[in-house]
């Protein structure tokens, strides 16, 4: 048997096995019923003070958790990168060097898109 077999055979068991627990669970499980109660917002057990005072997050913050969680990864590749450059030679080294480009190219196009000016308060 060959290695694509092997792996779509093992696809289809994993598959499988989340779609029978999947009905098991609707099948057996609890269902809850909606009520007045349960529909209220919660917030850490307290009854709410404003109800009309409620907005809703602003589109511009989802460009800043996304800038964000690239420079986190960028930052993580970076720590990963220097614990396996050993030895350092010059092809790590041009791969650094690509690496840093793009990352000046990403803070460039922040700063240039204004994108952390329009959040100001």
């Amino acid at each position: 048997m060959n290695a694509y077999a092997i792996f779509l055979l093992y696809l289809l068991a994993i598959l499988g096995f989340v779609a029978v627990t999947l009905l098991i669970n609707r099948a057996l499980g609890p269902k809850p019923v909606a009520s007045a109660t349960k529909l209220e917002p919660f917030e850490c057990g307290a009854e709410a003070v404003d109800r009309l005072n409620v907005k809703a997050v602003p589109v511009k913050y989802y460009g800043i958790a996304v800038v964000f969680i690239l420079f986190e990864l960028e930052t993580v590749f970076l720590f990963m990168w220097a614990l396996g450059a050993q030895p350092l030679t010059g092809t790590l080294l041009l791969v650094f060097g690509f690496f840093l480009l793009l990352l000046v190219l990403l803070v460039l196009y922040v700063w240039k898109s204004g994108l952390l000016e329009d959040v100001r308060a």
